[in-house]
This record gives C-alpha cells, structure tokens and sequence, in this order.
C-alpha cells in the first residue's frame, strides 16, 4: 500500500532532504488534501513539534478531520498522544520517547500502550548508518533497528521504520535492511527512506510491507494516477 506523507513546518506543506534542507514546500494544503482523499491511510508529521519549535496543532486536527491520518512529530507524553488521538488521528506515531540511555525504554513503553491501546501506536525505528538514530536523527544510539524492533513488539500494533541514510534523496531505499525488520517482528510494517518508484512499492507490498512516499510525489517523479486505490 502506498501511504502519502504530509509533513508540517511553519503552517506549510514542506519535503526536506536528510530531515534538513528544504526542497519543495506547498503554501495552500487543500490540492495535496483533495490528491490523497481516496488513500486509507495518510502519514501526518509535525516538524515543528518534533524539533520543540512550537506546533502545527491547529492545521493536524484540520487535515484529520478530513484525511485518515496517523499523526507524529514531538509526541513525548501520554497526554500528548492522547490530545493527538482526540483531535482525530487513527495512531500516534512514537519515536525518540521510545528510547532512554541508549536502549529501548520499555516501561514508557508498556505505559503508553497501556493507557491508549497498542494497536494505536506505531512504533518509528529510525536507521542511521546501520544504528537507531533519535533526536532528529542527530543522535545515533548503540543498537540496530532489529534489536529495537524486537523489544519494542509487545506495545505497539505497527512499526514505522525509515532508512535515514536514503531518505528525500530519491534514489531508491535498502531493501536488505528493509527486509530485515520485516523478519524480524510480526507486526505490520512500513517502510520509508528513499522509495520513488511504483516498482519499488510493489516489491515492498510483495514483502508485506507499506511504503510511506513524500519527495517522489511532491516533485511529481511518483503520479499519483498510477494508484486507483491502495498499492
């Protein structure tokens, strides 16, 4: 299947290369809202809570109420996950309050799914040169997306796993590493990093695994009139 990405900056629809540099960026949401209306499932990040540079809150709970959206970015409470669920995200997506000291924080963890439902939570492990990377990918802890995976199974219903090291330069993503996670949990899986081609989405959806796109569709490398439903 593939999942459209919108991702949030300053009230705009931005794409970043390597999570910095900006690239393409959208002033008006609503024709990229109308192009992924017929899509069941649609990734929504908010860069700025993510980076603790303040929020797009009002424009997620928008989009959500139009969109089937599973809503990350700067998501470090339970309360916050729950205030992100209550403004209409099917899912929390989860990702550096995931991690303490270096490992996977298991009793954060246990608690979060606890208080909103595993099958709502999805777990993001981050790759960076072969190691879990948080933080913005700026912090590279010492242990590997399939350890993380692992550990992490019991409190989540999905898993979110991006190939940082191809990401937004769309030429192509690690299926090795990809195929990896996927043996590793049996959880569902979505993968990110890179994808650019519908050939790349099918071998993806033949492994049984989604594929998140932003870069390839902003940039029109990826039409989206290729997918009459999901991929």
């Amino acid at each position: 299947m593939l999942i459209p990405s919108i991702d949030l900056q300053g009230g705009r629809i931005v794409q970043l290369v390597q999570g910095e540099t900006l690239a393409v960026e959208a002033q008006d949401p609503e024709p990229w809202i109308a192009r992924f209306a017929r899509f069941p499932r649609v990734q929504l990040i908010d860069l700025d809570a993510a980076k603790g540079q303040g929020d797009n809150a009002s424009m997620v709970a928008a989009i959500c109420a139009r969109l089937p959206c599973r809503v990350g970015g700067g998501i470090r409470t339970i309360g916050r996950a729950e205030a992100v669920l209550d403004a209409g995200a099917h899912a929390v997506i989860v990702s550096s309050a995931l991690f303490r000291d270096g490992a996977v924080d298991l009793a954060f963890a246990s608690d979060l799914a606890a208080a909103v439902g595993a099958e709502r939570v999805i777990a993001a492990v981050d790759s960076r040169g072969g190691r879990v990377a948080i933080h913005g990918w700026r912090t590279v802890l010492p242990i590997t997306a399939v350890e993380a995976v692992r550990a992490l199974e019991p409190y989540c219903g999905e898993f979110l796993y991006t190939h940082v090291d191809t990401e937004g330069l769309m030429q192509g993503t690690d299926f090795g590493a990809i195929l990896a996670v996927r043996r590793a949990t049996a959880r569902r899986l979505t993968a990110a990093g890179g994808i650019t081609t519908r050939a790349e989405i099918d071998r993806l959806h033949a492994d049984g695994i989604d594929a998140v796109v932003g870069m390839a569709i902003y940039t029109g490398q990826l039409p989206l009139d290729d997918f009459q439903g999901p991929a």
